[in-house]
Order: C-alpha cells, then structure tokens, then sequence
C-alpha cells in the first residue's frame, strides 16, 4: 500500500503528525509519502518512516504530474484546506481520509465562550483520521530525528552552562506576540532560576535575546537567532527542562519526552495542542491565567492583545513560573 500524507504547516503541527507516519509504516505496512510546503520540507526529513517527500512553494499544480503518477492507494489529509482538497480533486478515486477540525466549536469557544470542545488531543484525532487504514494509537508519542550535522555539544559551545543540575532551555518565540510572555517577565522568571539558561528563538527574537543577555548576566545564553532549527532542537535535547510558548519548539520538546514547562497567553489547552507526552513519568506542567473572560481571543494569535490590557501574559505569575520549572529539575534529577 502506498499512502499520500497532506500537511503543509507548520513546525509544530508538522511533529504532531509523525504517529500517522509511524502507523501507517509499522501496523499497515504502507510507503509513506508527505506532501508539504517547500519552507518546511527539511523539518518532514526528520520524522522517521517517510519514504518521499513533496514540496510545493504555492500552488498544487507544481507537482500534480509527480503525484498522478505515485498512483497512491490512500490519502491522509491532516490539513483540510483549499490546498488539501485541491490534492483529492487532482487524485480523484483515490480512498481519502481526513480529520476534524472542528473548527466551528473552536469558533463558539472563541468568540461566545462555550466551551463545547471535546477533551482530545489533535494528535489522537489525527490517528482517528487513520482509522479506517487499521493505524491506532500505540502510545509511544512524537518521532523527530535530529540529522547528525545538526548536532551540538552544548557544554563545550557554552563553558558556562556547566552545572551539576544542567540547565533550562528557554523557547522565548511565538509566531504572534500574543503567545509569548514580555520581555520583562521573561527576564523576571531568568533572574529567579538558579541554574543557566539557554534562549531559543528566531531571527525575529535576536534584539530581545540580547538584551536579556546583557541584563540577566552571564548565567543567560542568548541562541536566538544563531541556530537552525535542528540545532535548537538538539539544544533542547540536552535541556534539563524545557520552559516554552505554545510553539513549534514546545512540540519538538515533547517529540524528544523532555520534562515540559508551557506558558500559555491568548490560546487554550482545550484547543487540543499541549505537549503530547504519553508517558506520565516525563513531568509537564501548564502555566495560565485562568478565568479571564476575554479568553481565547483567537485560536492562533495576534500581533498585539485585541483589548490592549494583555492579562493573559501581564498576570502570568513569575515565581510560580519559575518554581515549577525547578520542581520539574528536581523530578527529573530524582
């Protein structure tokens, strides 16, 4: 059997499928190929069990000859857009599989606050799309693979994480500033944890990342902006605890079952995207400002906070914040 896998975005999103793969490969026997964007193309490599990958950079004509000819038994669409429908028209007949959204009750919770989401994990609904190739939940999380050259050692980049209790990997980014914590709070919760940190970001993070650096002292590494993503991926993988956004990287964390610290702002957990950590023996905590009635504003983000207040992040408090994250130290040294 050969099956076609449709998800074009984006980082975190992407690591979430990789169950699917891992399914589709090992309890179906399938030949699994992956139709993504080409920007995202390289992060696909990393799930183990993907024979061949597709890219596109806007349009599905550019590979509709190379896919008519795969003669695919299945399609699995993980995306359900225009885009992704697009694909099953062009492989018309072909047995199409596709999950959830559920997108109109992400919409009530969002704009009318009722809450009529289901408790299930994107990942399991993911899988549910799969159910009808035999694939079910095996229970052993997220796959990502980190290529050789990507590869750091942390300790001899930065002398001075050394520390008998490691260190924290900070993922400092978010697509949208509604996501992320000020820079002030994030240098509050650096000040008050007593082991080195490491900051993770983007080129977008850089000017924060510095100034962090200078503020804090020398116990902060600033990352942001001088690493690929597969190296900040292997940054994490050396991480005593990983403290993140609701971020690709957050996904990356719990694909590699490190202890997770997540701090969320205008988004949810009830939107189905915490870390997906199987293993209850890996801790992971969720840091939120509860019953704020303006909560969700959106179930992506902004670029500032629709009612100018930004609670959800503003009232994050930073000891608790930083608490948690060495009570997740302490758990994982135990």
């Amino acid at each position: 059997m050969k099956v076609l896998v449709v998800r074009f975005s984006s980082i975190g999103d992407i690591v979430l499928t990789s169950p699917v793969v891992r399914g589709l490969s090992e309890q179906v026997g399938a030949e699994v190929h992956y139709l993504t964007k080409t920007r995202f193309a390289e992060l696909v490599t990393s799930i183990p069990f993907i024979s061949k990958v597709h890219a596109i950079s806007r349009s599905v004509s550019e590979v509709s000859d190379e896919l008519r000819a795969e003669r695919y038994d299945a399609i699995i669409d993980l995306h359900v857009n225009l885009r992704s429908l697009q694909v099953r028209w062009l492989l018309f007949g072909v047995r199409t599989y596709a999950f959830h959204k559920l997108n109109v009750r992400k919409w009530v919770l969002t704009n009318l606050k009722i809450d009529v989401l289901p408790r299930v994990h994107i990942v399991d609904r993911y899988l549910a799309a799969a159910e009808g190739l035999g694939v079910y939940s095996d229970g052993k999380g997220l796959d990502f693979r980190i290529p050789q050259e990507a590869q750091l050692n942390v300790q001899q980049k930065w002398p001075e994480l050394s520390d008998s209790r490691g260190f924290v990997a900070f993922s400092i980014g978010a697509t949208h500033a509604t996501k992320r914590l000020p820079t002030e709070k994030i240098e509050a919760v650096c000040r008050m944890l007593p082991v080195p940190v490491v900051l993770l970001g983007g080129d977008d993070m850089a000017e924060s990342g510095q100034q962090l650096e200078r503020t804090v002292g020398s116990r902060v590494v600033n990352a942001c902006g001088r690493l690929s993503l597969f190296q900040s991926a292997s940054v994490i993988d050396q991480a005593s605890v990983v403290l993140t956004h609701d971020t690709g990287l957050m996904h990356i964390a719990a694909a590699l079952k490190k202890p997770i610290v997540s701090v969320w702002g205008n988004t949810v957990p009830a939107f189905g995207m915490t870390p997906y950590l199987p293993d209850d023996n890996i801790p992971s905590a969720i840091m939120e400002v509860a019953g704020l009635s303006c909560r969700p504003c959106s179930k992506i983000g902004h670029a500032r906070c629709p009612r100018g207040h930004f609670r959800c992040m503003r009232e994050q408090d930073e000891s608790i914040i930083a608490s948690t994250v060495m009570q997740c130290l302490g758990q994982t040294e135990n």
